[in-house]
Formats: structure tokens, sequence, C-alpha cells
């Protein structure tokens, strides 16, 4: 079964950066979005960043001008780099893959915390 594989979270200082990659473990044709949510303890699970298979992006309010998404459509893979992060951006982070025939595929989740 094909898995999303995601590395690159851990503790950063606020105002640092940090970059999140995800990957597929094998093949998934036809991907249409790729995106990162996150959850806060206690908060229910949002959306951070999308990108389509067009390259169409969206931000959270909140991370707009701080992040961007990077997609490698050759790869099945997309990045999420994060600059001047701050203390609520703090959760765990997951991938998600979405094809055009709407199979949903998530990765295990990565912890990013951002304190001093």
């Amino acid at each position: 079964q094909v898995q999303l594989v995601e590395s690159g979270g851990g503790l950063v200082q606020p105002g640092g950066p940090l970059r999140l990659s995800c990957a597929a473990s094998g093949s998934i044709f036809a991907i249409d979005f790729m995106a990162w949510y996150r959850q806060a303890p206690g908060k229910k699970r949002e959306l951070v960043a999308i990108i389509t298979s067009t390259g169409t992006t969206n931000y959270a309010d909140s991370v707009k001008g701080r992040f961007t998404i990077p997609r490698d459509n050759a790869k099945n893979s997309v990045n999420l780099q994060m600059n001047s992060l701050k203390p609520e951006d703090t959760a765990v982070y997951y991938c998600n893959f979405k094809t055009f025939a709407r199979n949903d595929y998530w990765g295990q989740g990565t912890q990013v915390t951002v304190s001093l």
C-alpha cells in the first residue's frame, strides 16, 4: 500500500526557517491536489497550504507571506518551506495527496515545535 512519508520536522527558534518534505513510497497516478495540514493540541486539523496540478496555490491567512509549497510532479513530492516561524505555528504537520479520482493519501505527521 502506498504511503506518504514526511520528514523535516523538529525544534526551531522563533523567527527561524524549517523545511518539511513529503514523498510517496510508491507510485500514485494522476495527483490533483497536494496539501499540508496541521493540528495543534486541542484544536481541529486545519489546511495550511495547497497546490493544484497546474501550480495554483492557496494559503491559510496565518501563513501567507511566510510559507511556500513547492511541488515536484516528476518525483510525486511536495515540500513546505516555512520562514519567520512563530510559536503559534507549533503543531503536527500532515501532508495530503488527492488524486483526480478522489483517492486520499495522508502522511503519518511530523512534529514542528517553535520555541526558545
